[in-house]
Parts: structure tokens; C-alpha cells; sequence
């Protein structure tokens, strides 16, 4: 049996803005799917900062809104990663598009609120991780045109409404039915086992970031550049406004 056919765990936020280390998570959805089960839980967190007009015309979430129903960063935080972590420590892998992003900011709120990091608490770390969108851009590599989620579902032929993205829970439905649609185009997806999968990808993303990196610094633009720790990024550099590849409207 394939672990495409075994238990999937999606995950997905909605935040702030685009920085991993000074934005806030405003949404976070997490889908647990085995065969036929669907098990969702959502978050609306009251981020405690202004939630920026940019930020709302993606997800609908405002200022107002998340402080009158949103609950407390440090309670949600501290579900969703014991969540998380308790897939991961199974063996269970955490699916998600553009991940890189969501695992940064989540492991960046969790210290910002004096929280045990996802790393530590599975004992593998955080790993293993499917990210359709790193293997669609190592699979496909020479593919021209955009590779939002909303292309990849287009292209792959997974049934979405466009307008329901941008919900971290859509999102993350999207999400889990292109990782099934990605492994009926390329077989070997299904066949490998979960470590090894994991490992391509780290090596995969790692060769992107350095070659675009590399691309964007002869071109004289050397801010935010990618990094190419994958699955988590963190900042090196006090301030920078984007320590992981931003995420994909």
C-alpha cells in the first residue's frame, strides 16, 4: 500500500503579511484525512496587531473581526503544533503548498510566544513533509507560466472554486487532492517511501533557491532572497522582511 492511501495530515495559514519572522498567523487550518475520514479544525487567532488592508483582500479576516473571535495566539499555537507534531512523531507526513512558508511563521509565533518549537517536539523532527509545489517545480523544472496553487490545480485537473482559495481550509482540500493528481502523473511520487520523498525535496528546493538566488544577485537584486533550508527557514539577518519563499496566492 502506497502512503498516498494511508493517513494525510494538510496544513495551511493565513497570516498578516508575507514575513516569517515578523508577520503573525491570523488562520490556520489542519485536515486530517484517511480514506473516506475527514477530520478538520480551524483557527481564527486574534494576532495582536493590526491586521494590514493587503493581508484582509486575501483572506477576508479584519482587524475587528479576529479581536472579537479570535482566540489567543499562545492557546492556538499551542494546538496546532501539538497537532502537527503528533502526526509527524507517527510517521504521519504534514502535506501542504509552499509549506516552507507556513512551517517558518508557525515555528517563529511559537517562539514569540515562548512555545516549544514543532522541531522539538517530534523526535525526527520536522519531517516527513509532501510539498506539491516543490515537487511540481522539480519534476517539471522547465515548465513556463505560474505555479500558484490555483495553476497547479488547473493544470493537474483538481476540481476547485477558484474564489474558496485563499481559506486556509480550502486551501488545504486543494491541496491534498493535488497531491493525489501530481502522483497519478508521476507514479514514482506513490512508490517512494516517506523519507526518501522528504529528502528529494530538501535537495530539490536547496538546488532552487541556490540557482535563483544566484540568478537574482547577477541581476544586482540581493534582498529577500530564498532560502534554501527546507522544510523550515529562518531569517539570518535581523530584520530581513522574508525568510521564506512567500506564499502563493
Amino acid at each position: 500500500m502506497s502512503w498516498l492511501d494511508a493517513t494525510l495530515v494538510g496544513f495551511d495559514t493565513e497570516t498578516t503579511g508575507i514575513s516569517t519572522d515578523n508577520d503573525r498567523i491570523v488562520t490556520a487550518a489542519i485536515i486530517t484525512r484517511s480514506g473516506d475520514e475527514v477530520r478538520t479544525r480551524t483557527w481564527l487567532i486574534d494576532p495582536g496587531v493590526e491586521i494590514p488592508a493587503g493581508a484582509t483582500a486575501v483572506h477576508g479576516i479584519t482587524t475587528e473581526q479576529a479581536r472579537a473571535e479570535g482566540v489567543r495566539p499562545a492557546d492556538a499555537l499551542e494546538e496546532i503544533a501539538s497537532t502537527l507534531a503528533d502526526a509527524l512523531g507517527a510517521g504521519i507526513p504534514v502535506v501542504g503548498f509552499n509549506v516552507q512558508f507556513d512551517l517558518s511563521i508557525l515555528e517563529s509565533e511559537l517562539e514569540r510566544h515562548g512555545l516549544a518549537s514543532l522541531e522539538s517536539r517530534s523526535p525526527r523532527g520536522v519531517r516527513p513533509i509532501v510539498d506539491p509545489y516543490v515537487l511540481d517545480r522539480h519534476l517539471d523544472r522547465y515548465r513556463k507560466g505560474k505555479r500558484k496553487l490555483i495553476d497547479l490545480c488547473t493544470l493537474y485537473a483538481v476540481p476547485v472554486v477558484a474564489d474558496d482559495l485563499h481559506a486556509a481550509d480550502a486551501d488545504v482540500l486543494a491541496t491534498l487532492d493535488l497531491v493525489h493528481a501530481l502522483a497519478a502523473a508521476y507514479p514514482t511520487i506513490a512508490t517512494v517511501d516517506l523519507d526518501s520523498l522528504h529528502d528529494q525535496q530538501v535537495a530539490a528546493h536547496r538546488d532552487w533557491a541556490v540557482g535563483f538566488a544566484a540568478w537574482l544577485t547577477s541581476r544586482g537584486r540581493t534582498d529577500d532572497l530564498p532560502r534554501p533550508e527546507w522544510p523550515v527557514a529562518r531569517s539570518t539577518a535581523e530584520g530581513a522582511t522574508d525568510a521564506a519563499t512567500a506564499p502563493l496566492f
